[in-house]
This record gives structure tokens, sequence and C-alpha cells, in this order.
């Protein structure tokens, strides 16, 4: 079975709600332990994944009495791609994959050798195509979503 880490999971819950405060014009900072508390995701965790997230650019820390972090761009902009890189590398089905970090000892034997990058590089596709905007939006229920037409006239 192929599974995303559980780090990763707690990094999508955590970017999501880092950009379910910001409005245009808006600089939403959040702290470890609001984050934590608004998601229920252990405190702990919560900073471990947020060091990644800074590490990989997808947000930014700030100090100071009002500090926190916020996203470095919009969920529109991130994709579950970027999102798995920062937190567990590259993707790569397997050691042979190019990015798969080791080789195979048995490659010189293979008789799929270098066709998995087929594979691996159609899952990485799917990945980069689906934004944190699409994830958000796909788990609001359908009775709380804002029709695009009345979404965009209230923003006006």
């Amino acid at each position: 079975m192929l599974r995303l880490s559980k780090l990763t999971d707690y990094a999508v819950v955590v970017l999501i709600r880092l950009g379910d405060c910001q409005r245009p014009g808006e600089d939403c900072v959040q702290t470890s332990p609001g984050i934590a508390l608004a998601t229920g995701v252990p405190e702990p965790t919560v900073a471990k994944v947020l060091k990644a997230l800074a590490s990989a650019a997808l947000v930014v820390s700030q100090r100071g009495a009002r500090g926190g972090y916020r996203l470095s761009r919009p969920l529109d902009a991130v994709t579950v791609a970027d999102v798995i890189g920062a937190i567990d590398g590259p993707i790569a089905l397997t050691a042979c994959v190019e990015g798969g970090g080791g080789g195979c000892d048995v490659g010189s034997l293979c008789a799929v050798k270098g066709r998995w990058d087929l594979v691996n590089d159609a899952i990485r596709d799917a990945l980069s195509n689906i934004t944190l905007a699409d994830m958000r939006a796909a788990s609001v229920p359908p009775a709380f979503r804002i029709p695009a037409p009345l979404a965009a006239s209230a923003a006006e």
C-alpha cells in the first residue's frame, strides 16, 4: 500500500488552517499553540511540521510579540506535491526511481529498471495538479459552500 506519512497529513491540516484566516490584504499570523488547539494536532507535532514547512519556504515565521507563522503564498499556489516534498522528500515509489536516493541490490538484473519512472512521473504530475485550495474546498460540506458567483460578489 502506498501511504503518506502522518506528518505530511498534519502538514496539509496545518497549512489549510493557516489559509483559513487569509483574506485579501490581510496578513494572518498564527502561533503553533493556537494552530494545535484549532486542529487537534499535538503542539510539538505542529511545531515540527511548521519548522519543516518554513525550511521549504511554504510558511514564513515572524518573531516578536505578534509572532507566529503565515503562508508564504496562497493555498491555490501550494500543491500536494509541494507538501510531500517538504515533509517526506522527493516523490519516489522505489529506490531506483529518480530522486529515490538509493540503489537496488539487483539493479543489474532488473527487468523493469527505469520503467518505474513512468508510474512515478504520473503520480508526481497528479499530485502537482491538486492544490491545497482544492483540498480545502473538498473538505467543506456542500451545504456550507458558497457558490462561486455569490463568493465573488461578497468579496467586492
